[in-house]
C-alpha cells in the first residue's frame, strides 16, 4: 500500500530493526536499570546536555508525564486549538491530571505570547483553573515549524509569568531538520522546560522520550511514568532504538528525507489546475484543497486524511521511506482525475 496518510503508516528503518535485535542477544536487568539504557542515556546528554530521560509506550503517554510533571489539578495547560493534546488524546491530560486545558484559536498553529496574555488575567482568582503551562508543538499539527526566535520568545513570555513551557515533540526531528539547527540549540537553548521527543514518526518500531531539562520538574517524574503505565519492564528495547537513531545523525537523515518529499510533492502538485496548497510546507505535511470529485477515487489508491469536511482541506505526509516514485504515480493519479 501506497500511503500519504500519516508517517505513523510507515515501517521501521533496518537500523533500528538492527538494534532491537542485538538488544535481544541476552538477559538485561528490566525496568531501564539495564545497558542500553544507560548508553542511551549517555547519548542524549551528548545532544541535550545535562537531561532526564524517560520512556513511554506513545505520545500520549509522553505527554502525559511532561504534563503530570508541571501541573496540580486545579492548575491549567495553555495550547492550540490544534494541539494533539486537545483533539487526538480521548482527554487523557484531563482525567490523568484533571488539570484544564485552554485552547486558543491560532491561523497557523502556532502560540504567541499576545494570544495567551488575556489569560493571565485568571492567574489569583480562585474561581478560575490557573494557567500553568504553555504546551506547543514542534512541528505543529498544521505543519507549521516555530523559529528559533518565536521559541525563545515564548519561552522567556512563560518564565516571566512562573509558566513552563512543554514542548509536544512528536516530529521534532522535522522541526529541526527543517530549521537547520541542532536538537539543543532548537530545545534546551529556547528554554524549553520539559519535551517528548518522537521516534514513532520517524522509522521507530514504538517508543518516545520524556527530555526534562527544569531540574524544578525532575523530583517525581518516575512516580508519575509508573503510574501513567508507560514504564516498560523491557525498557531496552525502547531505549536501543533511540541510541541508533541518535548515532550517526540517523533522526536527520530520515526526517530530511520525509521534508524533502513532503516539497517535492508540493511542488509538483502546485502546478495542476483546481489545487491550492492552504499551508505553509515547512517540514512533512501538506496541506492541500482539490476538487471535491477528486478525492475519493484518489483515496482509493492512496490513503489520505481529510483534515477539514467542510472545507475538503486535504493533508497529505510524507514519511523517511516515501519514494520519489510514489510521488510522481500520485501526482499523476490526481493529474488524471483532474
Amino acid at each position: 500500500m501506497k500511503s500519504f496518510a500519516s508517517d505513523n503508516y510507515s515501517g521501521i528503518h533496518p537500523e533500528i530493526l538492527e538494534a532491537i535485535q542485538l538488544a535481544n542477544g541476552q538477559h538485561q536487568i528490566s525496568y531501564g536499570n539495564d545497558s542500553h539504557t544507560k548508553n542511551a542515556q549517555i547519548v542524549f546528554e551528548k545532544l541535550f546536555g545535562e537531561v532526564t530521560v524517560l520512556y513511554a509506550f506513545n505520545g500520549t503517554g509522553a505527554n502525559v508525564i511532561c504534563l503530570k510533571c508541571c501541573t496540580l489539578p486545579f492548575q491549567a495547560i495553555v495550547c492550540s486549538e490544534y494541539a494533539h493534546i486537545l483533539v487526538d488524546e480521548c482527554g487523557a491530560p484531563t482525567q490523568s491530571i484533571g488539570c484544564s486545558l485552554l485552547p486558543l484559536p491560532t491561523s497557523d498553529g502556532k502560540l504567541t505570547s499576545e494570544l495567551i496574555l488575556p489569560l493571565l488575567g485568571r492567574i489569583g482568582n480562585v474561581h478560575n483553573s490557573q494557567p500553568k503551562v504553555i504546551s506547543i508543538s514542534q512541528s505543529t499539527e498544521l505543519g507549521t515549524v516555530y523559529s528559533i526566535k518565536e521559541l525563545k520568545a515564548l519561552c522567556q513570555f512563560a518564565h516571566s509569568h512562573d509558566m513552563f513551557v512543554h514542548l509536544d515533540g512528536a516530529r521534532i526531528s522535522n522541526a529541526v531538520a527543517s530549521l537547520g539547527v541542532s536538537l539543543k540549540e532548537a530545545t534546551v537553548d529556547c528554554g524549553i522546560d520539559i519535551m517528548s521527543f518522537g521516534g514513532t514518526k520517524n522509522g521507530l518500531l514504538m517508543g518516545e522520550a520524556v527530555l526534562i531539562f527544569n531540574k524544578k520538574l525532575k523530583e517525581n517524574a518516575p512516580y508519575f511514568q509508573k503510574q501513567t503505565t508507560q514504564l516498560f519492564s523491557k525498557n531496552r528495547f525502547i531505549a536501543a532504538q533511540f541510541t541508533a537513531l541518535l548515532t550517526d545523525n540517523l533522526w536527520l537523515r530520515m526526517a530530511s528525507h520525509a521534508n524533502l518529499m513532503a516539497h517535492k510533492l508540493a511542488k509538483s502538485v502546485s502546478t495542476l489546475p483546481e489545487v491550492r496548497i492552504t499551508r505553509s510546507v515547512d517540514a512533512n505535511a501538506v496541506f492541500v484543497i482539490i476538487p471535491s470529485h477528486s478525492i475519493k477515487p484518489l483515496q482509493a489508491e492512496y490513503p489520505f486524511y481529510e483534515w477539514n469536511e467542510l472545507t475538503h482541506e486535504l493533508r497529505w505526509m510524507c514519511s523517511f521511506d516515501t519514494k520519489e516514485e510514489e510521488i510522481t504515480d500520485f501526482v499523476n493519479k490526481l493529474r488524471s482525475l483532474l
